[in-house]
């Protein structure tokens, strides 16, 4: 037997003002996308900008529903509208903020495990790293140049 540690590199940043302009840009739509989500029950918004290489921005915000689990997370409202609108852009860059009702959210967020497999799909998919944005309302963001740093030992089509 043998141990092997997985591990990747993540960029922090004191807050949004560190950014370079294009991520302070996208994220900034991600902390508006938050104002468009619909959680009326968890009081908890999380909004998503995507960045496509084409040049289009979408953005996707949770959208909750009395029937649980019926609601959709941000990050893949975002990314099957990208999927849909662009099947043939890639999706270089993905912002994720969040906020509540309840607590205040000063840390970065990082997607759920099926917004993380979905996403994963798709840089797959591509056969290009998407680099993930992370951040709460206020405080540290955080930033590594592949969704499939969050989910090591990712499962895949290659699998079936």
């Amino acid at each position: 037997m043998i141990t092997k540690n997985i591990s990747f590199e993540v960029q922090e940043y004191n807050d949004i003002e560190e950014l370079n302009i294009e991520d302070r840009k996208l994220m900034d739509l991600a902390v508006l996308a938050t104002k468009q989500a619909y959680a009326p029950y968890s009081e908890f918004k999380v909004g998503a900008a995507l960045l496509l290489d084409n040049g289009e921005i979408i953005v996707g915000a949770n959208q909750e529903n009395a029937a649980y689990p019926s609601g959709m997370c941000a990050e893949r409202v975002a990314i099957w509208t990208a999927g849909v609108k662009y099947p043939e852009a890639k999706i270089t860059k993905l912002c994720i903020s969040a906020s509540s009702l309840k607590n205040p959210v000063d840390q970065p967020l990082a997607p759920c495990g099926a917004c993380r497999q979905t996403l994963s799909e798709y840089e797959i998919k591509q056969n290009k790293n998407m680099e993930i944005l992370l951040m709460g309302e206020t405080g540290k963001v955080l930033k590594t140049n592949s969704l499939l740093n969050l989910l090591p030992l990712a499962f895949d089509k290659e699998f079936l």
